[in-house]
């Protein structure tokens, strides 16, 4: 049995390591948990006639910027997540801002992934740039921050399968028109 007090110290040096210890573990999984969630953001590049960023001939869309932008929610399932609400702008819209004059968008991801859409899909689709699921900003580990969704359950036989699935893309970071 350990000795919590008397004159010679007993075990508080034990105890004061052990909540030290915790307190660290609980400060880097809170650390970890914000982490995960960046800060808005997405660059435009390529075809567009509007820039805030002379130098790379380029829009940044600040995290600001992108929750001014008009919401809209797309309910759907993927096949990464059940029926769910996705919220963000229109694809649409972004493009609109940036003065886009090309016929395709080229997405890159954190992880340097790249998918190339047209951009007839906007209103087809009605695509949305989601950076919330059912109410929660995305993660890294849950598509964050950002993530292409389309209305799978509305278009089952345009969206589903290895070509539908190809459409959602997350982790978004940044877009080329072309």
């Amino acid at each position: 049995m350990t000795k919590l007090s008397g004159s010679k110290g007993g075990n508080w040096s034990a105890w004061w390591g052990l909540g030290l210890l915790l307190a660290c573990v609980a400060w880097s999984m809170q650390a970890q948990a914000q982490a995960e969630l960046l800060p808005l953001s997405l660059d435009v590049t390529g075809k567009i006639s509007k820039t805030n960023d002379a130098a790379h001939k380029s829009y940044h869309f600040t995290e600001a910027q992108l929750l001014a932008l008009p919401a809209h929610s797309i309910t759907t399932a993927t096949t990464w997540t059940p029926r769910s609400t996705f919220t963000g702008p229109l694809l649409a819209d972004i493009l609109k801002i940036v003065g886009a004059s090309g016929s395709a968008v080229e997405i890159h991801t954190l992880d340097d992934y790249t998918y190339t859409i047209p951009v007839s899909d906007c209103a087809r689709y009605g695509v949305v740039v989601a950076y919330s699921m059912n109410g929660q900003r995305l993660k890294i580990s849950d598509f964050g921050p950002l993530f292409l969704i389309y209305p799978r359950d509305a278009f089952p036989d345009e969206l589903m399968g290895a070509a539908g699935d190809s459409k959602f893309v997350w982790q978004i970071k940044a877009l080329i028109v072309k």
